[in-house]
């Protein structure tokens, strides 16, 4: 469903749990937001230049998790989940206070998030939704990965394919438009690694809360989940959700047509990057009327870039 205008949440909504990678326990608290606010973190354990706005300009690194920092230094990480949550929710507006430096991992998908949305209901504000409309064909190419997004008129359309050796995982493929398919195997698929790579990602200080309570771990070929997987492209699904949150940190929901083939956190923000070097790839649009066509709106892409 395409929403006219924009929404936040009613009330102060709160999450704890572990962080995947600092392994610390942190609490989030989501409360409203007036128009025009976007998606902001604040580190309510700090005093001062504790601000982060939710864009792809503030990423400072995308290795297995997406982390956003303020230009004082100060950062929150593995912000994709809740991210993508908001953005399947309809969330335009909101403060996300959080009281450490990693978003909680809860069950390693968004179902939680969006569990706790779906029992809450939405502001509808005052000012139109700005949509980021594709105007012409982008692509990205990163080694053996690729990534490309055309033209699409009132939704967002993703084919991700994944190529592993892994005959678990194997060349998973999904397609999903956001507007029109349900959503919740997409909400409900769990972050993944493989059991050969744990020893390799905790040698980074990453992990460090990883367990089989917030992601599925493939040995060869069996999953050592207890009660296996959750859908039949769990893998895939849960890149799709990774993207749709790394996505909104354009600032916008976009609308076109994506194709991605063994994608990330890294490439997709590489590949945002790409979308606004030129204002010719996208307009910023409002829905203008019922019948779903749209008012075109100028882009000074000097002042985008500024507050991306």
């Amino acid at each position: 469903m395409i929403d006219k205008y924009q929404q936040t949440v009613s009330k102060k909504i709160s999450f704890k749990g572990i962080g995947l990678h600092s392994g610390k326990n942190s609490t989030i608290n989501l409360v409203p937001a007036r128009e025009n606010n976007g998606v902001v973190f604040k580190r309510i354990d700090l005093r001062e230049n504790n601000i982060i706005e939710a864009k792809f300009s503030n990423v400072t690194s995308a290795r297995l998790c997406t982390t956003l920092e303020n230009k004082f230094g100060t950062k929150v990480s593995t912000v994709e989940h809740l991210l993508a949550a908001i953005y399947i929710a309809g969330i335009d507006n909101v403060i996300v206070e959080i009281d450490n430096e990693e978003v909680p991992i809860m069950d390693g998908s968004a179902k939680d998030f969006l569990k706790a949305f779906k029992k809450e209901s939405l502001i509808v504000q005052s000012q139109k939704r700005k949509y980021l409309k594709i105007s012409n064909k982008v692509q990205l190419i990163d080694g053996n990965k690729k990534i490309s997004i055309e033209p699409n008129q009132s939704s967002l359309e993703v084919n991700f394919q994944l190529d592993y050796k892994n005959k678990i995982i194997g060349k998973q493929r999904n397609v999903i438009n956001f507007q029109k398919d349900n959503l919740d195997d997409i909400s409900n698929s769990r972050t993944f690694c493989l059991y050969e790579d744990i020893e390799k990602i905790k040698k980074f200080g990453l992990a460090k809360g990883g367990s089989l309570d917030n992601a599925v771990v493939v040995d060869n070929d069996k999953v050592l989940n207890k009660d296996g997987l959750r859908n039949d492209k769990e893998f895939v699904n849960h890149k799709i959700l990774d993207l749709a949150g790394d996505f909104l940190l354009s600032g916008h929901r976009i609308l076109g047509k994506v194709n991605c083939q063994g994608g990330g956190h890294e490439l997709t923000n590489k590949f945002l990057k790409e979308i606004f070097s030129s204002a010719s790839n996208f307009e910023l649009v409002t829905l203008d009327t019922k019948q779903k066509t749209y008012k075109t709106k100028e882009i000074n892409l000097s002042t985008l870039a500024a507050t991306a």
